[in-house]
């Protein structure tokens, strides 16, 4: 820093003022110390900042997969919002949701200088009595929903599903057909609860789920099984990958979409206008999952709260929209 301010012909003071971004630097100042910086290479130095500000401007990620569309998405969200907030992102994957695994990372990373961590993983499990997470470290719980004693970031996954079924039969359908992701996901589950809850409320009787694994492998198997059956009319998958495995079922079975059999999904993903018929699909805001994860996060590093005292911050549920494309139209059996 003496070397900058001797070549930029400043205070020492005034280059540390530059380098941390205060805003009481002329710009002619500011340029001509940046413009040192550059030609003697300096960066400043991180663990003496940390020092001065007890901030190490870095965010920990644990995650148990990147394999899934939600998980991937939610990272890439985190990332982006952490960089807007002037943070840099940690991410460590871990390979289970064992006691050892879970709270083996935290305590890596908290020991790797980060300000606090997101997790994203299901918190049933985080609040498990055989799962302990260190004290101490500031955690906001991404991709989950429920009660919990961390602050909890979701997308509506119920209102969501609740929202796919009742287009249908505003459709005219007279039953709903669904094809859910796994037992033990909480996505999943919460997802066929909303389905449920619409077709309750129509007075229709649900039928049986049929269980997926997300994939589209698993859409074309289940979707095989439904295909089969003369009385379908309408087909809600838990994620736009599965649905993907119902369509191909369907044309191979030779039903038309839609206008025999209709199609709607979960998740929005990229390419999901490019299928054929373009899918209708619940769409998530993975950019303001991340945004207030992030948010939560550095209200709790600030604060070290996780509410006001009213539960106001303990849980947000981002909204779900439905994207409506020509994979769903009027059952064929419903009047004009």
């Amino acid at each position: 820093m003496a070397d900058v301010a001797r070549v930029a012909g400043v205070a020492p003071i005034t280059v540390s003022r530059v380098a941390n971004g205060h805003a009481n630097v002329g710009d002619e100042t500011r340029q001509r110390v940046l413009e040192a910086m550059e030609r003697l290479g300096y960066r400043p130095n991180t663990a003496a900042r940390a020092l001065v500000t007890g901030r190490f401007g870095m965010i920990g990620v644990v995650t148990f997969t990147l394999a899934t569309y939600g998980n991937s998405k939610t990272v890439n969200a985190i990332a982006t919002a952490a960089e807007q907030r002037g943070y840099s992102v940690c991410l460590l994957p871990i390979d289970s949701v064992r006691q050892d695994k879970v709270r083996g990372a935290v305590d890596r990373l908290s020991k790797q200088a980060v300000d606090g961590v997101i997790v994203i993983m299901e918190a049933r499990l985080l609040d498990s009595p055989a799962l302990s997470l260190p004290p101490r470290v500031p955690i906001v719980v991404a991709d989950s929903g429920g009660a919990s004693q961390y602050c909890v970031v979701d997308s509506d996954q119920h209102g969501g599903a609740r929202l796919a079924t009742e287009h249908l039969l505003d459709l005219g359908h007279e039953t709903v057909r669904h094809i859910g992701g796994p037992l033990n996901a909480f996505a999943a589950t919460s997802r066929a609860a909303g389905w449920r809850e619409a077709l309750l409320a129509r007075g229709v009787t649900p039928p049986d789920v049929l269980v997926g694994d997300w994939t589209a492998d698993s859409g074309h198997r289940l979707g095989a099984v439904l295909a089969a059956d003369p009385q379908l009319t309408a087909v809600f998958a838990a994620n736009d990958q599965m649905a993907l495995g119902v369509m191909r079922a369907l044309h191979e079975a030779g039903r038309r979409i839609p206008a025999e059999v209709s199609v709607i999904g979960f998740d929005d993903t990229e390419d999901s206008d490019s299928y054929w018929p373009p899918l209708t699909t619940v769409h998530q805001d993975f950019a303001e999952v991340g945004r207030r994860c992030v948010d939560s996060l550095l209200r709790e590093i600030d604060h070290g709260e996780l509410d006001h005292g009213d539960g106001q911050l303990r849980q947000h549920i981002v909204p779900t929209s439905l994207v409506v494309r020509e994979s769903t139209g009027r059952s064929p059996v419903s009047p004009a």
